[in-house]
Parts: C-alpha cells; sequence; structure tokens
C-alpha cells in the first residue's frame, strides 16, 4: 500500500477516488510545525538554528500518517505546488522520521497543478526528490519574519500604549496606507474651468467637443482657474461661425489580458464582484479543491497561488476550439497567444489561473455551484477564454473644430470598434474612473470644411481631487509593482492589518486607525531604513534567488542579521536605534514626543482661523500631545495634573467632536450653585458636578455620568444632565415584596435591579423616566425567562450535512460571538481560515473530532451527567485530628494576572 499525503481532507478524499485501490490518502491540515511563538525559536549565534514545534492538529495528523504507514511501503507528499507546499511536505516527513515511521519506506514527491484525473495519474508517473531550495527559501522568509518581528515587538510593547506588533511585510503596507492618508490631508484643491460646446451637422447630428486652443494657444489645465476668466472666453466663442478644420482617424488594435494571476484575480474580483482578497481565495481554493458534479468531486480550476500567466498547450486547444464553437472561427487568432509576466520578480513555474476543461461553461456549472462560487468561476473562465481570442480592432477619430478667426478651436474624440474580437467576451475594470474620459463617444461622419452651427458654448467648474484611498485592487496591485510579498501572502496582509485594529474599511477603502497611525509613526520615525520599500523589495529578491538555486539560504541570513544587528555603511544597527530609544529616550512621553512631531499635521490639523492647534482650549496654557493610558493612547494637556484637559485621538485627526476643541461647556448649576459641564474624556463624553477639591490623598473626585451612546451627539439640557448625574435612581417600591426598584446604566446598559436581581431595559431615556407600573412588568418579565426555562435552540446558518458516525445534521450555528459547527452535543469553532458559507462536511467533521477529543464544547447538562470516581478518604495524623475533622473549605486558586496572557497572545503576533 501507499500512504499519499495531501494538506486538506477534501483534497484527500477526491484524489483516493483517483488513485483507488492500494492508496491511502490522508491529510496533514496544513502546517504541522512552525516555530513557537517565544524568544529563541531562531538561534541567528547557532548558524540560525531553527526550533521548530508540532501543533496540536500536527500531532494528530502525523499519529494517522505513522499508524497508516506501518502497512504501508511507501509515503508519497503531494502537497500544494509551491514553496508553503514544498516545505509542508518536508516538515511532514522530518515529523515521521523523528517517529522512525518511514524506516525502510521509499519517499517520493510528487505535483499537480489541477485536481483532475489526468492530473493526478500523472503526477504520480514523475515523482521526484522534496526541493530543498524551495524549502529553504520557505525558511528564510520564516525567520526573517520572527526576527524582525521579536526584535521591534518588544520595543514596541514598552513605548507604545496598546502597541500589537510589528511585521516585515505588513508593516510596509500599512506605511502605504498612512503615507496615502497623509498625502491626502496635505491636498489642497485647486479651481480650474473648461468650456465644453456641442454642435449640429447638416444632418442635425450632435457633435460635443472641447476646447484646446483659445486664441491660437493651447490651453493647459489651470489657463481658466477663475470663473471670470471662463466666463469672459465663452463670450468671446458663443457667437462665431464654425466649421469642420481637421479630421484624423487612426486604426487601433486592443490585445486581450493575460489569464489570472493571484493578485489579478484577487484586483479584478474586488473591483467587479466586491470580494476581499481573503474571500477570494477561500472561494478559489474550493473551486481549486473540487465540488461534487455528477456524483464525483471534480476541480474546477487550476491552482491559485500563482505568479505565471502561461497555459499548457492542451489547455490553449481546448479555450481555441471552445471560441471557435462559440464565437465563430473568425473569433480565434492564426496564432497562439503566449504571455510572460512583466511583473518584478515572478515566479513562472505554475501556469496561470484557469478552467481545468474550458468546455465545462459556467452555465453548465451554476447549479453544482453557490452564487459566490459561480461569480468566481465565471470571472476565471471569461478571462482565460478571451487571452486566447482575437484582438479588438478600433478607429480612433480626431475632429478639430474652428471658427474663421481661429479665436478657439474645439476637439471631438471619439473611438468606434470595427471588430469587437476579445471584447465580446471580457473587458477588465479599473479602480479610479475618470469622469473626462471621452474616448468612448460615438462620433457622425464629418469631413473637413463642413459646416456646422453652435448649439451651446458653455463653461464647467472643477477641483483638482486628491489621490483616492487604497482599495484591496490597488494595494495588492501596488504591493505587486513594488515587489513586496508574494501571491500566497497578500490575503493574509490585508487580513491581519484589519485584525490588528490597524486599518478600517469605509467605502472600500483602507483607512488608518489610530493604532496604526501610531505603529506607522513609531517604525518610521526609529526603524525608516529596515522598513522602507526597497529594502523590503531587495530581501523578496534574494528570497526568489534561494528558490531559483542562486543564494545560500544561511548566507542570505547571515548578511541580514548583520547588517539588522551591527549596522553597514548604508544602515544603522536596529540594536543602536533601541538603544538609542531605550537610554537616550528612556521616557515613553520622550517617545511619543517624536511621534507627536511626525502625525502633527493629522491629531493637530491647521485651524481656520488661524490659532495654534496645539494649544490647549481649557487652559489655553499648555500644549496638546500624544499621551499614554493603561487602555491605549490619547490627546491629552502638557500642563497635566493642573489641567486635566483630554479627548480621544480621533478628534483632532478633522473628523472629531467639536465639543472636543473647545474644552468643558457649562451646562448650568443644579439647586446648590454648582455647576453641571459636558466634557470630552479618553472614552467618550461625559456630564460633571462640580470640580475636584482638596489635594493628594485628601483630594475628592466629582460625580460623573458618562453619556450613552444613544445620547451622544445630541444636543445635551441641564435637565437631562442632572437626571443622569442623579442614576442609579429609586423607582419606587415593589408592591409584592415592599422593595427598591433601582434603574441605572450599568456597564451592559440600562437596567433596573430589585431584590438582587436585573432586567434589561432597552435605552437610557427608558431607565430616565420609567415609571413603576412598567417596571413591575419588565421584571416579571425578566423572571419568567430568567434562570431555569430552557431557552429554545437557535436556528441553523447552514445544515453542511448528516454526521457517518449516526446520521445526525452538522450544523453552522449563529453563536454570540461568530458561527460555531454543532452536532448533537458538541460545538466547534470553525476551523482557522475556513468560510462558515463554503466550509465542507469533512473539514467540519475533522473539527468537531477534534473538539470532542479535547473535552470541550460540550453542554453543562453533558459534562455533568458523569458521575466523578470519589477519591478514598485520608485519614489524619493523630496530632492533626482535631483541625482535619474541621477543615476549612480550600481557598480558590489565585486567578492568572491577565498582563500575562496578553504578553503571550502579543509575541504570537510578533511572529506573524
Amino acid at each position: 500500500m501507499k500512504v499519499v499525503v495531501v494538506e486538506s481532507p477534501a483534497k484527500a478524499k477526491t484524489i483516493e477516488k483517483y488513485l483507488g485501490p492500494g492508496h491511502r490518502v490522508l491529510a496533514s491540515f496544513g502546517h504541522v510545525r512552525d516555530l513557537p511563538a517565544k524568544d529563541g525559536s531562531v538561534e541567528p549565534d547557532k548558524d540560525f538554528v531553527m526550533h521548530y514545534e508540532m501543533s496540536g492538529r500536527g500531532n494528530e495528523s502525523m499519529r494517522a500518517i505513522a499508524t497508516a504507514l506501518k502497512d504501508a511501503d511507501s509515503l508519497i507528499l503531494a502537497t500544494d505546488p509551491d514553496r508553503e507546499g514544498e516545505a509542508i511536505s518536508w516538515h511532514v516527513l522530518e515529523a515521521l522520521e523523528a517517529k522512525k515511521a518511514v524506516k525502510g519506506k521509499a519517499v517520493s514527491r510528487v505535483v499537480f497543478n489541477e485536481i483532475t484525473k489526468a492530473a493526478v495519474t500523472d503526477a504520480m508517473r514523475n515523482p521526484r526528490d522534496i526541493d530543498m531550495d524551495l524549502v529553504n527559501a520557505q525558511q528564510a522568509r520564516r525567520a526573517l519574519d520572527y526576527l524582525v518581528g521579536f526584535t521591534l515587538s518588544p520595543v514596541m510593547w514598552r513605548k507604545l500604549p496598546a502597541a500589537k506588533s510589528a511585521g516585515r511585510v505588513q508593516s510596509v503596507a500599512l506605511r502605504l496606507i498612512c503615507e496615502r492618508e497623509t498625502e491626502i490631508e496635505a491636498f489642497r484643491a485647486r479651481e480650474y474651468w473648461t468650456i465644453s460646446a456641442e454642435f449640429l451637422n447638416a444632418a442635425g447630428q450632435k457633435v460635443s467637443s472641447r476646447l484646446v486652443e483659445l486664441a491660437g494657444k493651447k490651453l493647459d489645465k489651470f489657463d481658466l482657474d477663475n470663473g471670470d476668466k471662463a466666463h469672459a472666453a465663452v463670450a468671446k466663442l458663443a457667437n462665431l461661425a464654425y466649421s469642420v478644420a481637421d479630421v484624423s482617424i487612426k486604426p487601433a488594435r486592443r490585445n486581450p489580458y493575460p489569464p489570472f494571476t493571484t493578485s489579478t484575480l484577487q484586483q479584478e474580483a474586488a473591483r467587479k464582484l466586491g470580494f476581499s482578497a481573503q474571500f477570494t481565495m477561500q472561494l478559489a481554493q474550493r473551486l481549486y479543491e473540487g465540488v461534487d458534479i455528477g456524483g464525483e468531486t471534480t476541480g474546477l480550476i487550476t491552482y491559485m497561488r500563482t505568479d505565471g500567466v502561461s497555459m499548457a498547450d492542451e489547455a490553449i486547444r481546448s479555450a481555441r476550439d471552445v471560441i471557435a464553437e462559440d464565437f465563430g472561427r473568425e473569433a480565434v487568432p492564426q496564432s497562439w497567444r503566449v504571455y510572460k509576466s512583466k511583473q518584478k520578480n515572478a515566479q513562472e513555474a505554475h501556469e496561470a489561473i484557469r478552467p481545468t476543461d474550458f468546455r465545462r461553461r459556467p452555465r453548465a456549472v451554476a447549479r453544482y455551484l453557490d452564487d459566490a462560487q459561480l461569480k468566481l468561476y465565471e470571472l476565471i473562465w471569461t478571462r482565460a477564454l478571451a487571452s486566447q481570442m482575437e484582438s479588438a480592432e478600433l478607429e480612433r477619430t480626431s475632429i478639430d473644430i474652428k471658427d474663421g478667426a481661429n479665436t478657439g478651436t474645439f476637439r471631438a474624440t471619439g473611438t468606434v470598434v470595427l471588430s469587437p474580437g476579445f471584447l465580446k467576451l471580457y473587458e477588465e475594470g479599473t479602480d479610479d474612473k475618470s469622469g473626462d474620459d471621452e474616448e468612448g463617444a460615438r462620433l457622425p461622419k464629418l469631413n473637413v470644411g463642413d459646416k456646422l452651427s453652435t448649439q451651446d458654448v458653455k463653461p464647467e467648474q472643477h477641483f483638482t481631487e486628491p489621490p483616492p484611498r487604497f482599495s484591496e485592487a490597488s494595494l495588492v496591485r501596488k504591493l505587486e509593482e513594488l515587489g513586496i510579498g508574494r501571491p500566497s501572502t497578500y490575503a493574509a496582509i490585508l487580513e491581519v492589518l484589519r485584525a490588528r485594529s490597524y486599518v478600517k474599511m469605509e467605502a472600500k477603502r483602507f483607512v488608518p486607525e489610530d493604532a496604526g497611525w501610531l505603529a506607522f509613526a513609531f517604525l518610521v520615525s526609529f526603524f525608516d531604513q529596515y522598513f522602507a520599500y526597497d529594502f523590503t523589495a531587495n530581501l523578496e529578491e534574494k528570497l526568489d534567488e534561494i528558490a531559483e538555486h542562486k543564494l545560500d539560504w544561511k548566507k542570505v541570513l547571515e548578511d541580514f542579521w548583520r547588517d539588522f544587528s551591527q549596522g553597514s555603511d548604508d544602515h544603522t544597527s536596529v540594536k543602536d536605534a533601541i538603544t538609542r530609544i531605550d537610554e537616550k529616550m528612556g521616557r515613553r512621553g520622550e517617545v511619543l514626543d517624536a511621534i507627536n512631531a511626525m502625525l502633527e499635521h493629522h491629531f493637530f490639523p491647521a485651524r481656520e482661523d488661524g490659532r495654534n492647534p496645539r494649544l490647549c482650549p481649557a487652559c489655553n496654557k499648555g500644549a496638546l500631545g500624544i499621551k499614554a493610558g493603561r487602555t491605549g493612547a490619547f490627546i491629552g494637556c502638557s500642563d497635566y495634573p493642573e489641567c486635566r484637559y483630554t479627548r480621544p485621538l480621533s478628534a483632532g485627526n478633522g473628523n472629531g467632536d467639536e465639543m472636543a476643541l473647545s474644552g468643558p461647556q457649562v451646562l448650568g448649576e443644579d439647586e446648590n450653585g454648582v455647576p453641571v459641564t459636558l466634557r470630552q474624556g479618553p472614552f467618550g463624553p461625559y456630564v460633571q458636578l462640580g470640580e475636584a477639591e482638596g489635594e493628594g490623598k485628601a483630594k475628592t473626585k466629582p460625580k460623573r455620568a458618562s453619556l450613552p451612546k444613544a445620547l451622544q451627539g445630541e444636543e445635551i439640557s441641564l435637565q437631562l444632565a442632572l437626571k443622569l448625574l442623579a442614576l442609579p435612581r429609586v423607582v419606587g417600591l415593589h408592591p409584592e415584596t415592599q422593595k427598591e426598584i433601582l434603574a441605572g446604566l450599568g456597564r451592559f446598559g440600562p437596567y433596573l435591579l430589585h431584590d438582587g436581581k436585573y432586567a434589561k431595559l432597552k435605552d437610557a431615556m427608558e431607565a430616565l423616566e420609567i415609571g413603576i407600573n412598567h417596571a413591575v412588568e419588565k421584571i416579571a418579565a425578566a423572571a419568567a425567562r430568567g434562570p431555569g426555562r430552557k431557552r429554545p435552540e437557535p436556528k441553523p446558518l447552514r445544515t453542511i450535512g448528516a454526521h457517518p458516525d449516526d446520521g445526525e445534521p452538522v450544523n453552522v450555528i449563529d453563536g454570540r460571538y461568530g458561527p460555531y459547527l454543532k452536532h448533537g452535543d458538541t460545538n466547534a469553532p470553525i476551523p482557522r481560515g475556513e468560510d462558515h458559507t463554503t466550509l465542507s462536511l469533512e473539514a467540519a467533521i475533522a473539527a468537531i473530532a477534534a473538539r470532542a477529543k479535547g473535552g470541550k464544547g460540550k453542554k453543562a447538562s453533558a459534562r455533568k451527567a458523569a458521575p466523578k470516581k470519589a477519591a478514598a478518604p485520608k485519614k489524619p495524623a493523630p496530632e492533626k485530628k482535631a483541625v482535619a475533622e474541621k477543615k476549612p473549605a480550600p481557598k480558590k486558586a489565585a486567578a492568572k494576572k491577565p498582563v500575562a496572557k496578553k504578553k503571550v497572545a502579543a509575541k504570537k503576533d510578533a511572529a506573524e
């Protein structure tokens, strides 16, 4: 028997069908080993030895594979055909050798670009050894990411409030986003005007045009920079006799686009379908691994992580046949189209992304796919098919229209499609469309000398626009242009930035969050050279050269670490930079001063009235700046503690709350003459009664009440503020118990409290206004649905299928913290990286089995049902008998400090 190892259980099932008896196909579930998230996992002083650690799932999959190998004569490693796949095969082999499970057995490596029977069986006939250059390229990347993350992230944790981590590539992507936002904030719009005219020819056909020359001089964009100039020009041009002065017709060809690579697929799916890069890759993975068509699992597309733009010869033949059938023989070019990547550092070992069978048209597979899968498959199919179609034949026409005295020249442009070619099927989308494109306009037939009558001459005001924020598509394209990252990393880079709250999405564009601004400013201020675009791209080139057998991976790591830790003529060492931060800028405040200077334009934009934007609005003496708190950064006054003015970071970036900029607002006085003020704190707006009194330990804090979210942004009156400050209030006595009912605002929202039991209220206003009768009803309703009453079972979002062991359904449930898997009494999380809408039954069963084995996720009642074995009582020593007979209750184990947990999580982030 032969044991074949692939990465996912979905693939394993399909491939085992293709190979038939004599083969056992098992899944590794991705990487089985990785660098643990702790110091010392990579040791530069010991020739960069890397200490790998088995994951929990890795241990399980290795045990299953080792057991299967006992009855096998050979091991075939068939993981994905890229660097990550090669590294996974090597890690699997290393782990099995450590278990002595492969002793005396033949070991080989096979790769296939598509999961079809022909491709898989052909790969099995052409085995090879593991390519250690590909493995070492992946190891070098992992070591570099670890060394950068674990060197710089601890400095961020010490010096930046609520800092997450630094990453070798993700931080460069963050830099792109923040620098683009800086350009937008620094942008100042300029006014300009254009003049358009509409003419009619003798046949009454309309010709739209734009002024390009005035008084014999070519117009530049800002020549007409105000309305007076534009209207003066219109007055000169409006009542003149015009004719056609020149007609220029030029033939043009548009060639089809190459088939998709990973990055172009992500870009086009974002433009045309609105899919995120991560969601696109999840769908593509499902299409690659296969769907059930007529009782057989069939892979629909080739491998989806690739830089290559070429297609196999048999695929091109198939595409040309389908083109002839669907569009006619005239749509097929005489010779094949051969594409070569223009992308820097492209790895073209694999084919482009294409359908495994062009005859499997989208309409033919529509019933086997969900809506999102079908849209992506259709996009891949049409792009790949169009890449082998005829070019589009166009005719570009330009017509100049002048008056007799040469006062002005108007130009009309248009494009006529003579033969659509590939445009019948496909046209690429654009990221940022311009409204000035007139190339597609259709023009009537005109000849030089034709007289035209003037219909309308009108001026139009315009303003220059700032550069657009990055969308997922444009950011991926920019990273690709710079040579930063690789196909398998783009989706992960973007997801990490979002997960760490460094960026958010607004109108499908990346906007830096406060944490992202701080991380960007810190890294660029103190470690700029290591997050420069060229530096990162050069490292990527070296990783490619390792994979191409041109460089030794240990030499690359050695050169990097020498410059990184000791410095060079071009670079200051990171050790020196850290020393400067820790010694010369030992106080966190001094580090924040450097960040303040860099981000002044963002957090303290210039004011229209010319006043100093950093002048404290409360005391009019201190300077505003970024301050550190236990839960993050905020803006505060330099004269603290004399002045306690604060506001959130985001309030100063031009979109913030005006209340934060104007300081405390006096709403009035209470019945004792104590002032009531509305203020902005680091956690939002609040009302305050009076001021702090006394000094030191004797100082008393004034009463405060946070403004509920529902009331933020509303006009707050003195009466409303006093009601908030009076909470919790006594609503009245319960008629049955004669105990007080209190209404208040708590951590989890507005509530009623009676006899130690709580009832929820719908909003803050209800807490302020509810009466005794309504309160009694609320408390009775809460008691009726309280503890002891069985809650209804949640409705499943999706039923994946029946479990093979008992036939019970495996469902996806919408839980309080997101979707999860449920089978019987076992609840399991959705596997990391998987989408619950496309999760396969095999993957779901594996996740449920892993959770059940760990003893987690069972219902409390199920756990309690099993009686515990009673321990035999110990006889107390004679001298301690009295103590033993009256033994006090054991103390609860002290809870672990949350700080330690955070550090572990933070170190894990750094490793990524």
